[in-house]
This record gives structure tokens, sequence and C-alpha cells, in this order.
């Protein structure tokens, strides 16, 4: 027979641990501890259960909470979470308050896996024009501009919404936060900040040019601090770069400003793409143009501070088709319109290079190929960096660039040379994930990315296995 002590602990455990919460959720028992519970939040119903010691019962689906409960525990979800649907699991961590902690599990971007990324699913747009820029948020939401229309997906990509704008078709888009984007085109005036709980405009950004005539948006970026905008004059003669508080959405500084006279292309060209360098604190601002010689364009690196250009790139032979910029690879990546090859030059001696003399610091990574027939094997890729990876598009296809670490580089810094780089390409995803039409945007957030392609009214979801719901 039992003693009266050993009665005692196993019916009454709480008595003789203050910390030990005990909880009914639908018929089920669940024990679990104070601390555990207040992971979930003062203001959550977990943590208001764990100070009470009236009846703790929620009249809820036991199968979830057990969920929930493993994310309280251990910051992550148990893998049978992928036999559960996504929908009716967000819908009981809003219940217990615990969103934010889902989210921060499933989308979470150091889960990021360059190398394991599949293609899993696909959103369908309802309409028929297709998608021409999309832009993201660092937990995963996703917004895609198509026609005149945006529409919204939230972190899950479960739910969506579509506003519709003034523009007949857009161009830029880049998201300042879950529900505000700023949006722009090349052929209607002034950068709008839209928001798109309701799709009212909050407010329209212009630029004043000396003809006084309108100003079309070329390309939109931001770093935390400022939003920076690419306008040209509706004339087309006058181009320049305006940098606004992010927060007020005051002016700060004009940069890059150009007036053009007569034949002066270098003049003429627009940055139709802005990235913030935060490692070096500088603005990289690119721009083509297509003309009867061929194709040039520029590559400037802007002192926002002081407003002048640190260092400029002059493309003629064999310009990029598109550029990208890397903090964590201290490289400028550029793939060439004629060629189709990739090349990088190393941002840490870009100003040394010209000083020296040395008017090309592009280092090719591919094996030079040869213009035949004056095709353009370059024409339309795309090329994005996130992480330690570059993702160029090369057609339907995708290929994948990393540095592979060579030995020490300790001997060549004492030697004040940098060492010789080298960078591997992989092609991505299955071979059914492959090919089929021009890829026309990559994008990256939370841990997934996202691709369009040309003629088709969807977004491709890629992700790792490890990280699929």
């Amino acid at each position: 027979m039992p003693s009266i002590a050993m009665h005692c602990l196993e019916t009454q455990p709480e008595l003789l641990n203050s910390n030990v919460v005990t909880i009914n959720v639908g018929g089920r028992i669940f024990q679990t501890t104070k601390p555990t519970l207040t992971q979930a939040g003062p203001k959550s119903l977990l943590s208001r259960l764990a100070e009470t010691n009236s009846n703790r019962f929620v009249d809820r689906d036991p199968d979830y909470f057990s969920l929930l409960l493993s994310l309280l525990r251990s910051g992550t979800l148990p893998s049978i979470v992928k036999d559960f649907d996504l929908r009716d699991l967000i819908e009981e961590s809003r219940f217990y308050g615990l969103e934010s902690l889902l989210t921060n599990s499933l989308t979470d971007p150091s889960h990021f896996d360059a190398f394991a990324l599949r293609q899993s699913s696909i959103l369908q747009l309802n309409a028929r024009d297709s998608p021409s820029a999309i832009a993201t948020t660092p937990f995963g939401s996703l917004h895609v501009s198509h026609g005149s229309k945006i529409t919204s997906f939230d972190w899950s990509l479960t739910r969506k919404s579509t506003i519709l704008t003034q523009f007949t078709a857009l161009d830029s888009l880049l998201a300042l936060s879950s529900d505000i984007v700023a949006a722009g085109a090349t052929d209607f005036s002034g950068l709008q900040i839209l928001d798109l709980r309701n799709g009212s405009t909050r407010e329209v950004l212009n630029w004043e040019n000396v003809t006084r005539s309108g100003s079309t948006v070329q390309a939109i970026g931001s770093s935390g601090e400022f939003l920076f905008a690419s306008f040209e004059s509706s004339r087309r003669n006058s181009n320049s770069i305006l940098v606004y508080n992010l927060r007020t959405l005051k002016p700060v500084i004009e940069i890059g400003h150009n007036e053009i006279f007569g034949a002066d292309l270098d003049s003429a060209i627009p940055a139709t793409k802005l990235r913030w360098v935060s490692g070096y604190g500088l603005l990289m601002a690119s721009g083509s143009h297509s003309g009867p010689s061929g194709v040039s364009g520029n590559i400037k690196f802007w002192d926002i501070r002081s407003g002048n250009a640190v260092f400029e790139l002059k493309e003629k032979t064999d310009c990029f088709s598109d550029v990208c910029v890397s903090d964590n690879l201290n490289a400028i990546f550029k793939v060439g319109v004629n060629s189709g090859d990739v090349s990088y030059a190393d941002l840490r001696c870009l100003g040394s290079a010209y000083n020296n003399g040395n008017s090309n610091p592009w280092v090719c990574l591919g094996d030079r190929r040869k213009v035949v027939n004056g095709k353009k094997e370059g024409y339309g890729c795309k090329m994005e960096s996130h992480g330690n990876q570059v993702f160029c598009s090369k057609g339907g296809d995708i290929e994948l660039w990393s540095e592979v670490v060579m030995g020490s580089a300790k001997s060549s810094e004492r030697e004040g040379r940098l060492k010789e780089r080298v960078f591997r390409k992989n092609l991505m995803g299955r071979v059914k994930d492959m090919g089929g039409s021009r890829i026309t945007n990559l994008a990256f957030g939370g841990n997934k990315m996202f691709v369009t392609r040309k003629d088709q009214q969807t977004v491709e979801i890629w992700q790792g296995e490890t990280t699929r719901f």
C-alpha cells in the first residue's frame, strides 16, 4: 500500500513544485513549467494561465496545442508539424498569442540554405498580367506587382489580398513594412507610398527638375535609415537620385544630378538599380543604355554624406546585363550582356585599381565564351546576392555562385595584397525545376527564394527540405 507521502506525490505534484503547471486542453492533460509558459510573452493567454491557480481548462484542439508547447520548450516545431494544416496552426497560434514565435520559427532567415533550395510550391495570381516586380520583407511576406495591381501574401503565404493602383503598370516596388510599399513606374510621375491594407496613397514624392516637367521613377532602394529613389524627367533630359529620411520621408540630399546636353550618353543614363552597401556605408547605383554602337553603362558608389561618387566603373565592352553587390563577399558581380559570363570586382581594391591605372578590375568567372553572330548571350539575365552566395538567372535556369576558400588569407594580408579568389558555379534545383520561360525576377525573404518568369501569372517558392511545411 502506498504511503500518504507517495499518494500526495502522485496526485498533487504542483504542491511539491510550484513551477509545475497542469493544463487541460480539450480533455487532454498537459504538464509544463511556468518559465516555459512565460516564453509566450506577458500578454499571452499562456502567461496568464501560468499565474493562476484556478481551473486551467482551454477548449481548443490538443494536437495543435502540443505543437505550440513544443515550440515554447525548444524554440522549434517538431517534425510531425508537416502532417498538420498550416492555416489551422496559425489560427491556434493567434488564439494563444504565439503568432510572432511561430513566424520566427517557420521563416527564420538564418535557416536559409542556398544549396538545398528546391521549388516547393507556386502562388497563383488572379489576373492575366505577368509579374513586373516583387518585394519581400525579412520574414517572408511578399508583394507582387502585375499590371496596375499589387497582390500581397502574408508571411505564411496562405492569405492574399489585391489592390488597384493609379499606375498602368509598375516597374519598381519596395517593401517598407508588411503593409506599406514604395511604388513607381517609368511612365508615371512620382514615387508613391502605398498602404496595402486599404489601397490608399499615403504620400507622393516628386523630384523638381530644372524644366519643371514630371519625373518618373527608375529604381528604388533603402537602408535602415534612408529611402533612395532614382528619377528621370519626363522629357528624359535630366536625372537624379534623391535620398529621403525613411521615417519622415523628408528629402535629405540629392546626389548624381545630371543635366543632359547634346549627345552626352554617359549623363543620359539614369540609375536603374540601387543597392545599399552597409559594410562600406555607400550606395551602389547602376544603369545601362542601348544605342547604335552597342550597350554602355556605368556603376557608381556614392557617399550620401558628402554627395560625392567614391568610384565609378564605366562599361562599354561587354556591358552588364545586370549587377549585384555583396557585403559578405566584399565584391560586385556582373553578367555580361554579350557573353553571358559572370565576373567580379573586389570592392577592397577598386579605388587602388583605378589609382594604379588599371581600367579593368573585372575578373571573369566563366570560360570567356565568344559571341557568335552578334547574339547577346546575357540579355535578360538577372542577378542578386543573398548571404554568401550570388544567384544569376540564365534563361529559365539559375546559377548559384559561391566562393571557395583557398588556404589562409593571413600571409597575403602580411604581404599587403589580396589573395586570388576562387568561385564555383552550381545549377540550382532538380531537373524538373529547371528550364521553362525566362526568369524575370529573383527575390529573397525569410528562408525562401521567390522567382517569376516571363508570361507566367505565378510566383515560384523555393526553399529547403528541412524548412518546408
